[in-house]
């Protein structure tokens, strides 16, 4: 028996605006129309360019895995440019590369010994001398958007948009500091394993409300009467006013926020990707949908100063994490109720929540 699509239309006076039902977070049916629609057309966060520094260079990733699961390949060519092709040989679908690391001239499939160059056009297949109309346009290997942010890569299938909206608030407002000096720490990174769907646990990230409620330890360093929002065309920005002058930035003179104890620049990039910014660094926050009611959250943390690590906002993101999925899975628990319909916003709280539902089902079909 075929399903009614669920519809969602979140009216644009948050004073006015209803929630999402509880079925927006539970149906298969959303959460599939989100994964073959949605996230192909977003920029998604590969990695750091260090593993392309060199020409030469390819580093093999699934784009979104977990949930979109399309092999893709950076390569950085002999002329220095950056590359995004398939990683699916076209010959008989094999994985071209396999393993990042400096490769010769050419990319080779070890199954057939088709070669590419680095930017992705066929080179040689031997055993095709007598094929016909051979080589076509689908032997090469297909491009796939590419673009950074100072050292972060990210990529796209078909990007709805440019990279430079994306992040063009968080160039301008944190662009003074020394983001590209900054080093990924391996032993500062974690996975989560979060049950829970990943737009509910957008949710929880885009809001303060819950801090005195849920993070004791965050709220001790956060002045809670401070905290504010700024809205931008494809992401936004919640700022952490700390309680004291400690651990907070030196802004430049002409900084929108000069005079300010600023904490944190807590960045949301639409639709799933947190840059957190703190004195000592930036934590990449990568939210990976794996099903209806699974999500996987990776914290990449890239360090400019060790000596403030352990200090003010950005000090326990463990425990501020685990506090988060416990009340992110419980909502996602009450959601499935029967009883439930929908909630309303905070005007003066959940500006970023509305904002992210109102981009969610207005973005492309709004059929969700």
């Amino acid at each position: 028996m075929s399903r009614t699509p669920i519809t969602v239309s979140i009216d644009p006076d948050i004073a006015r605006a209803a929630t999402p039902p509880g079925a927006f977070y539970t149906d298969p049916t959303v959460y599939e129309h989100q994964r073959q629609s949605l996230f192909p057309a977003s920029w998604q966060f590969v990695c750091d360019a260090e593993p392309v520094r060199v020409p030469r260079a390819t580093y093999p990733f699934t784009f979104l895995e977990g949930c979109v699961d399309e092999p893709l390949l950076l390569t950085r060519d002999d002329s220095d440019r950056l590359h995004c092709v398939s990683n699916v040989c076209t010959h008989r679908g094999a994985l071209v590369c396999e393993h990042a690391g400096v490769v010769g001239k050419t990319l080779t499939c070890r199954y057939h010994g088709r070669r590419f160059n680095l930017d992705g056009s066929f080179k040689h297949m031997p055993e095709f001398d007598t094929a016909e109309g051979f080589p076509r346009p689908e032997d090469n290997l297909s491009k796939a958007p590419v673009a950074q942010w100072r050292q972060f890569v990210f990529a796209s299938l078909g990007p709805a948009f440019p990279l430079d909206d994306l992040v063009a608030d968080m160039e301008r407002l944190v662009g003074f500091l020394p983001i590209e000096s900054a080093r990924l720490r391996p032993d500062r990174c974690r996975d989560y394993l979060v049950r829970a769907n990943w737009a509910l646990y957008i949710d929880n990230y885009l809001e303060g409300f819950h801090i005195p409620f849920v993070h004791a330890s965050l709220g001790e360093s956060l002045d809670y009467g401070a905290y504010r929002t700024e809205l931008f065309p494809r992401s936004n920005l919640q700022l952490g006013i700390a309680e004291g002058a400690e651990e907070t930035f030196d802004l430049p003179p002409d900084h929108p926020m000069s005079g300010e104890h600023v904490a944190a620049f807590y960045f949301w990039l639409f639709p799933n990707t947190m840059f957190n910014v703190y004195p000592w660094g930036i934590s990449v926050n990568v939210v990976r949908p794996l099903a209806v009611d699974r999500t996987k959250i990776s914290f990449l943390s890239y360090v400019w100063d060790d000596s403030k690590l352990e200090r003010g906002a950005g000090a326990d993101l463990d425990r501020v994490e685990r506090e988060d999925e416990a009340v992110v899975e419980s909502v996602q628990r009450g959601l499935r109720s029967r009883l439930y319909t929908t909630g309303r916003y905070s005007p003066a709280r959940e500006q970023c929540v509305h904002h992210f539902h109102r981009l969610l089902t207005t973005v492309g079909d709004d059929r969700t």
